[in-house]
């Protein structure tokens, strides 16, 4: 798939409409009274140069204005960038292909529509009613409105049609004449070194006179004695290469001494059996012996640095309550004790014991100082992070994970016990199915959008921009940043806890 649309567009065979226009892609069912409103947003939206987004925004306000009866079946997809948005309702399904897997929606799995902005690069696009059929390879829809029960946009098929003919007939005579002229060559050079080889003789016997000489001096002396002469010993340097290496090697027939002490005398050879025994004689004496040795006071704090021979025989229940205070510190009693559903995290309590981000400066509930030299970090059950407040008043507090969305009930989050379902709706259907998460992660606040066709924007504290956040890719906020979700729902970070 390209900027400007789908490479190949084959119609599948159906009683519905399929319409391919600037790029874009419609399929709805013919009996709907909305087909006509459909259209027009495709038609629309190619001339004012829009791309997917636009179209499945405008395909949204169609849908959302006409919701009196059952949902209309239908499908809409266009490019965005190097992907590509969707929107399926009613009966209607699409199925993404990317070099990640495929993605496939269904207008049965929300009680309005789904729409989702598949990252790329997009290999294939399908949108299909039920009861549509296959394509024929030999048709093709170059736009246009026609019959049909679906369409397939396959972009990989259009540089393989046209790049393999042109460049075939191109490159034909091309090759053909390099060819001749490499095979008129090639003999050319073979057939001029016979003719001056009775020429070459003299001058190769020229030649090699003078360079002959220097070579068989240079194999004699290897190259160094050049070097070695100075030295005053050219002489001994024939010879260099096998007796440099044996005189150190016979040196050490002086060094046998070193040799059979090392392996051999008894003196040397005990040190390595007394070894292994000796580990154990430092630690059988420390269990086994406590009363002979009279020191019961030093003999305790010896057990401690024996921590690795007691893991090895897994018979040292002192020793197993030091490393449990090392893996955790502070306050253990209080770590080990459950507190429903509340994660453990490390914090710090203030003068008027109110359990804090180790992090930040000044208590969140009633705003102490935090001297951070003074404060010793623990483990602690998490309070609630503040609260996201909704422009129409809705509260949330963040005690757990949301899934923010129009139809957040059947969301996998949500069936999972992950999230909380979080129902936001918005008159011109901006806000997708799963539109948001908010996921907390130890003491911060992260948003992920779940590729929503219509995004999400955040505006920092004291910023009057708002800023696109990439799809699936967790962003940390800030207390005071505002979010917008879709087109017109937007919603704020509250911390205070008071």
């Amino acid at each position: 798939m390209t900027d400007q649309g789908f490479g190949v567009v084959r119609p599948l065979p159906g009683d519905g409409l399929v319409a391919y226009v600037g790029g874009l892609l419609l399929v709805c069912d013919a009996g709907e009274s909305i087909a006509d409103d459909l259209l027009d947003a495709l038609r629309e939206t190619a001339a004012s140069g829009g791309d997917g987004r636009a179209l499945a925004r405008r395909a949204a306000q169609v849908l959302a204005a006409n919701m009196a009866g059952d949902p209309a079946t239908c499908a809409v997809a266009g490019p965005v960038g190097g992907g590509v948005a969707v929107l399926v309702s009613g009966s209607a399904a699409a199925n993404i292909a990317t070099l990640g897997g495929d993605t496939r929606l269904a207008g049965s799995d929300s009680l309005t529509w789904a729409d989702r902005l598949v990252s790329g690069p997009v290999e294939r696009v399908e949108l299909s009613l039920p009861g549509a059929g296959n394509p024929h390879p030999a048709v093709r829809l170059e736009g246009g409105v026609v019959h049909g029960g679906g369409l397939i946009g396959d972009f990989a098929d259009q540089p393989s049609a046209p790049a393999p003919s042109r460049p075939l007939t191109s490159e034909m005579p091309a090759t053909a004449i390099h060819i001749e002229a490499d095979l008129v060559q090639p003999p050319a050079p073979v057939e001029r070194p016979p003719y001056p080889l009775a020429d070459q003789p003299p001058v190769m016997q020229g030649a090699p006179s003078g360079p002959q000489p220097a070579p068989v001096e240079q194999p004699s002396s290897f190259g160094a004695p050049q070097d070695h002469p100075p030295f005053g010993a050219p002489q001994d340097q024939p010879p260099f290469g096998a007796p440099q290496d044996h005189p150190p090697f016979g040196a050490p027939q002086d060094q046998p001494p070193f040799g059979p002490p090392q392996d051999q005398p008894p003196p040397f050879f005990p040190p390595p059996q007394d070894q292994p025994p000796s580990l154990p004689e430092q630690q059988f004496p420390s269990y086994d012996e406590p009363p002979p040795s009279g020191n019961g006071l030093p003999d305790q704090p010896i057990p401690q640095p024996m921590g690795a021979p007691d893991h090895f025989d897994q018979a040292a229940p002192p020793v197993l309550g030091t490393p449990d205070h090392f893996d955790q510190p502070g306050q253990p009693p209080q770590e080990q004790q459950e507190h429903g559903d509340r994660p453990l995290v490390y914090g710090v309590d203030c003068k008027n014991d109110h359990f804090n981000d180790p992090r930040s400066p000044y208590c969140a509930v009633c705003g102490i100082a935090l001297v951070q030299r003074t404060l010793v970090p623990y483990k602690g059950p998490r309070p609630s992070l503040g609260v996201l407040i909704l422009d129409d008043g809705t509260a949330l507090p963040l005690e757990s994970d949301y899934l923010l969305g129009r139809d957040p009930e059947r969301a996998p989050e949500v069936a999972g016990g992950s999230a909380r379902p979080a129902k936001v709706t918005s008159p011109d259907g901006s806000v997708s199915r799963r539109h948001l998460r908010v996921a907390l992660d130890g003491w911060d606040v992260n948003l992920v959008d779940l590729g929503s066709v219509n995004g999400t924007q955040i505006q920092p504290p004291g910023d009057p921009n708002f800023y696109d956040i990439p799809p699936n890719e967790p962003v940390t906020i800030a207390p005071g940043t505002t979010v917008r979700v879709g087109v017109s729902r937007t919603l704020r970070f509250e911390a205070h806890r008071g």
